[in-house]
């Protein structure tokens, strides 16, 4: 965990970077790129929209059922909102996302605050590997 601790930790700081230079109200597509892009000025990998599939009973139902944000080092998911507040429903969400790609750690980052860290949530999946 503490690797993804430090990675969740530049996570933030990067977020904190965008939130500073393009402030609140701006589409989450804005804010999805803009956080890409500083992550990978650092030096991270990072995956941008991935989609994964719904499967029910064994067969997969639908190709393109769910959309990641954000996949950073393979290990972190990041989902992007830009929103008046965050709903339970998104922390949902991002636990599900977890479970589907069998990791440990998300953050649900709302860029719609006027502080960002009343906007960050970090989400965890408690799994044994």
């Amino acid at each position: 965990m503490s690797d993804l601790n430090v990675i969740s930790g530049d996570i933030i700081k990067a977020a904190i970077e965008v939130h500073k230079e393009l402030g609140p109200g701006l589409l989450e597509s804005v804010y999805r790129k803009c956080l890409a892009k500083v992550l990978r000025d650092m030096g991270y990998e990072v995956d941008e929209e991935i989609y994964l599939p719904l499967t029910f009973r064994g067969s997969v139902v639908e190709e393109n059922a769910y959309r990641i944000d954000l996949l950073v080092n393979k290990s972190v998911i990041v989902e992007v909102k830009s929103v008046g507040e965050l709903k339970p429903l998104f922390s949902k969400q991002t636990g599900t996302y977890l479970k589907l790609m069998d990791l440990q750690l998300g953050l649900l980052i709302n860029f719609n605050v006027s502080l960002l860290k009343d906007g960050i949530k970090r989400i965890v999946n408690n799994f044994e590997q």
